[in-house]
């Protein structure tokens, strides 16, 4: 690791640098970010500004510059807040981290304060721990919970919609793609899971029937059991460019799909704050696949879309808050890693069928290890959402021959744009969860 000293330049470990030092980071001086939102806290909750004895920079710590892929950003805190403790990172605006029994471990929840109670943003995984923290936390607010928005339907983000909807007996907020998709993964968990058609799905792409049958023997984390609530029946729905007044901030809805239907984010201007869910993510690439339940499904146009969208609508300036890994500046450079490497991708799934290949065929071309168990199923899905996007681009074509898909390049000026053996580092195995 090494500590920002500029904008894409390096000091040495060992050298502190406060906040106040950077001043090219981004286009507003953090300085003034700190001096600003002591100002807009002091206003807005009639807590302590800076001038009252409260210090906004005691919330940044030395800032660090990760590895790749992060190296163009910037990364306020050194680490999450203690289980079952919540962190104010904006005026109103709380972060807390709830554990995964995955090997992506975590995942960053949020608390919007408003007049009279707390809106919660995303609800962690089922199960008695999530649960148990989360009644932690509710005991010690001083104010009731008021609302709970669900950026999207993964079970780690609506496992406990349920849960604490029904015991705060407060509403649950969503985009109508996203609810009617969470009801149905719902249903589909506490059922078999299994029909012709998964069946189908994965023996087109080439995998072994019986890696299969394993596969339904097992019973991930995020399926439901008895003692868990049911996924709620009713909700609000929550339209792109829609305005909520949190706690007298304005938070505006924006949307975005590809990860799942019609992901919501809330991005506050005043504050300078976007809650991002897995639409942006500083470290690990959300997962954008075709799953069997629509086989034919085509989400990478409008993932790709919907980063270009956000890097145009959201300055460098905007804290993000992301569902996992740590909040961080630098929205524009990483939306444009993200588009840069699913293009890359891509381009490398075209080098490598000039001669057919199946989708399971072409898996060793992205990641760098095997692929085992559910993760199997994630990068499957992966491979073949880009498999589609460059179908639909007229750049492969696909045949089924023995009841198997194959793919082939078919656009000839492949041989002035490939760049064999001159691609981005194949990618790690994608984690057994949703992100």
């Amino acid at each position: 690791m090494y500590e920002l000293c500029k904008f894409g330049s390096k000091r040495e470990p060992g050298h502190s640098l406060d906040l106040t030092q950077v001043t090219n980071w981004i286009p507003v001086r953090a300085a003034r970010i700190a001096d600003e939102w002591a100002d807009k806290r002091s206003r807005s909750t009639g807590r302590p500004g800076r001038a009252m004895g409260y210090d906004p920079r005691l919330h940044f710590p030395k800032l660090m510059r990760m590895s790749d892929p992060a190296d163009d950003l910037v990364f306020p805190y050194e680490g999450p807040p203690a289980s079952g403790a919540i962190q104010e990172v904006a005026p109103g605006v709380y972060w807390l981290q709830m554990p995964l029994p995955m090997s992506l471990n975590h995942i960053n929840l949020y608390l919007l304060e408003d007049d009279d109670g707390y809106v919660i943003v995303d609800t962690g995984i089922r199960g008695e721990e999530t649960r148990k923290l989360w009644q932690q936390i509710i005991d010690a607010l001083d104010k009731p919970i008021s609302r709970v928005i669900c950026t999207h339907m993964h079970p780690d983000h609506t496992g406990q919609a349920g849960f604490l909807t029904n015991t705060c007996r407060v509403p649950l907020s969503m985009s109508y793609a996203e609810f009617y998709q969470a009801r149905a993964m719902s249903a589909m968990m506490m059922g078999s899971g299994s029909s012709w058609q998964m069946s189908e799905y994965f023996e087109r792409a080439g995998i072994d029937p019986d890696f299969m049958t394993k596969m339904r023997e097992m019973r991930g984390s995020w399926t439901p059991q008895p003692e868990d609530h049911p996924f709620p029946a009713s909700f609000e729905r929550l339209v792109d460019g829609q305005l909520l007044t949190i706690g007298g901030q304005t938070w505006e809805v924006l949307t975005g799909s590809g990860h799942s239907p019609e992901h919501v984010c809330l991005y506050s201007k005043s504050l300078r704050v976007l809650l991002s869910g897995d639409q942006i993510l500083p470290i690990i690439t959300s997962n954008v696949s075709v799953s069997p339940s629509e086989p034919f499904g085509n989400p990478m146009p409008g993932w790709l879309a919907s980063l270009a969208r956000f890097r145009e609508r959201i300055p460098d300036e905007t804290l993000i808050l992301p569902a996992h890994n740590l909040p961080f500046y630098g929205a524009k450079a990483r939306l444009t890693q993200l588009i840069d490497h699913h293009e890359d991708r891509m381009l490398i799934l075209e080098e490598s069928c000039v001669e057919p290949r199946t989708a399971v065929e072409l898996l060793p071309h992205l990641f760098k290890r095997e692929l085992t168990g559910p993760s199997m199923f994630m990068g499957l899905g992966e491979c073949i959402a880009h498999l589609h996007c460059l179908m639909h681009r007229s750049r492969l074509s696909r045949s089924l021959d023995e009841g198997i898909y194959r793919y082939r390049s078919i656009d000839p000026t492949l041989a002035t744009r490939g760049r064999p053996g001159v691609h981005d580092d194949l990618d790690e195995p994608p984690r057994p969860n949703y992100v």
